[in-house]
This record gives structure tokens, sequence and C-alpha cells, in this order.
């Protein structure tokens, strides 16, 4: 069984009534449920947590180490802006898979600039809440092979 997470971004917390033409129309609960259930099904145990503070993203990074196996992360405006966040990410040397729900390479010029997307394992960009699906997925199909 490995321990995941799932980080979410400032604003994130508006899903659902947020620019639904950018971001959806689902809500971040459901989609934090419907991952807890496939983490579950998988034999695997997921939390979620979402901030609109960088600070508190940080420290959650920060209190994973060594308690997290693999991390999905949606840092949402902080993808262009937060160094603090890469570092953290970087510090405790935990996997990570990067999403967004919107196309950031179709959207304005400053959202084309991530600080994550080198240092993660993969991207998923504008496949909206199926991106943290498929980013799952990818974890749960790695730690086959891994724990075999």
């Amino acid at each position: 069984m490995a321990n995941l997470l799932v980080l979410n971004g400032p604003n994130l917390n508006l899903l659902g009534i947020r620019e639904p033409g950018h971001y959806g129309q689902t809500a971040l609960l459901a989609i934090d449920q419907k991952l807890i259930d496939m983490a579950e099904q998988s034999g695997h145990q997921l939390a979620c947590f979402q901030s609109n503070s960088e600070q508190e993203i940080i420290e959650k990074i920060h209190q994973s180490f060594e308690q997290i196996d693999y991390i999905i992360i949606n840092p949402a405006a902080f993808t262009h802006t937060s160094i603090a966040i890469r570092d953290a990410l970087s510090g405790v040397n935990i996997p990570f898979v990067e999403v967004h729900l919107s196309n950031i390479h179709a959207r304005e010029e400053f959202r084309k600039q991530s600080y994550f997307s080198d240092i993660a394992q993969g991207v998923i960009s504008g496949l909206g809440a199926e991106g943290y699906e498929l980013a799952l997925q990818y974890i749960i199909n790695k730690l086959k092979f891994k724990l075999k």
C-alpha cells in the first residue's frame, strides 16, 4: 500500500462556479472523492489538500517527507510564480505529476511558464477533472511494477 497526496493550489476551492469554461463544472470535493475511491480500490491511501496559501502548501509538502510515496499537484496560479513550492518539492524528493484543468499552453502568455514541469514525472494539461484521474492511474500503474 502506498500513501498518495493530492495538492491543490489557490482558487481551486471555487471549482464548479469559477470560470466553468476554463475549469469545468465539477466541484473539487467531487474530484477528491473520486480519487480517494480510485486509490482505495487499488489498495492505496490518498489524502487531498487545498490551500490558497503558498506557505500552507509548502508546509504540507515538508510534512510529506518520508510519509508520502507520490504527489499529484495542481499548483494553479502558483504554477507561474512559486519557486518556493518548486524548491519544497525538490527538497523532499517525492515523485509528482503536475495537473492542470485547462490547457495552460492555449491561454494567456504568462500561463505558459511552469516552475514545475521540468522536475515532474509528467504533466497533464487541458483534460479537465479527468486529468487528475489519469495522473492517479499512471501512479497506480507505476506502483504495481515498483511493489512487485
